[in-house]
């Protein structure tokens, strides 16, 4: 069990290290918009394949790799590490610049869909991963009228949670933050026949055990339970870099749920249909999926 962190502890982190934290993010969020946004998403996938490497997250993305890609050399692997610090890089560097990728940068193939979504009066979900610039889907959907609700983790510190929220354009979006309050926000929005977009591969360890590259993940199951329990359309979108700071993001027509009578077994069996889809897409691409997370529990 942790050592609880002394009183004086928490007082440094909410008083010195936050603050401090926030102000180099400001300064760095300053320096991407000074330039164009293709510009922007250069410097920042320089900074990444210079300073990833040294990061402690680097060996955990290395382990995650050769064990998803056993066959792979050395060489190889060392590609795509590269390709992933590069794309991270980029997609820091692009925040400053999400709407202007989402409405001259982006190509969108399944538009059609999503304005289906929009259309049909019911609620509805797209899936997705952490693939290639993962925030400009949302922004793209409000482009053809579709507001997404954003499921997302928020960072540890309050204030840079804020100065992204504002990134990814609050103005026009709902925002819910992963935990029990963020869950009633998501029944909510549902609930009242809007559309939310959720990221289901990162580790929830009260999630199901889904296979994953041949291992069994943690997966949160939740976009597929509301999908079956309110009988609204699911839909998985995949969101590529195609050079830069160019992207496709492509939506699959709704899948067919599972009806056996048996909804936790309905709920396993769609979560495993996406998270298969989801693997597929890496595999294609693996440079544009962020190996750093601990995806496994080993």
């Amino acid at each position: 069990m942790a050592k609880p962190r002394s009183p004086f502890a928490k007082w440094l982190t909410r008083h010195v290290a936050h603050p401090l934290e926030a102000a180099l993010v400001r300064l760095a969020v300053a320096m991407f918009r000074a330039r164009t946004p293709e510009r922007a998403s250069d410097l920042g996938g320089r900074i990444g394949r210079t300073l990833g490497p040294r990061l402690p997250s680097h060996r955990t993305a290395r382990r995650n790799l050769e064990r998803a890609f056993p066959e792979k050399s050395a060489a190889e692997i060392d590609a795509i590490l590269t390709g992933m610090w590069d794309n991270l890089g980029r997609t820091i560097g692009e925040y400053a610049h999400l709407d202007a990728l989402a409405e001259r940068s982006t190509e969108v193939v399944g538009g059609e869909i999503i304005e289906a979504m929009r259309d049909d009066g019911r609620a509805g979900i797209l899936v997705s991963g952490h693939l290639a610039n993962w925030e400009v889907p949302p922004l793209a959907s409000r482009k053809l009228g579709l507001e997404l609700a954003l499921v997302y983790r928020a960072p540890n510190n309050p204030d840079v949670a804020d100065l992204l929220v504002g990134l990814r354009g609050a103005g026009s979006s709902t925002q819910i933050p992963k935990g029990p309050a963020g869950a009633r926000a998501l029944v909510r929005v549902l609930s009242e026949g809007g559309h939310v977009a959720i990221l289901i591969d990162q580790k929830l360890n009260d999630g199901i055990p889904v296979r994953f590259f041949g291992r069994d993940a943690m997966t949160a199951p939740a976009a597929a339970t509301f999908a079956l329990r309110l009988g609204i359309p699911i839909a998985p979108a995949r969101t590529e870099r195609l050079d830069g700071a160019r992207f496709r993001i492509t939506v699959f027509p709704p899948m067919d749920p599972p009806n056996t009578g048996d909804r936790a077994a309905d709920v396993r069996v769609l979560t495993e249909r996406l998270t298969a889809l989801l693997e597929t897409w890496i595999r294609e691409r693996p440079e544009q999926w962020l190996w750093t997370h601990r995806r496994w529990p080993d």
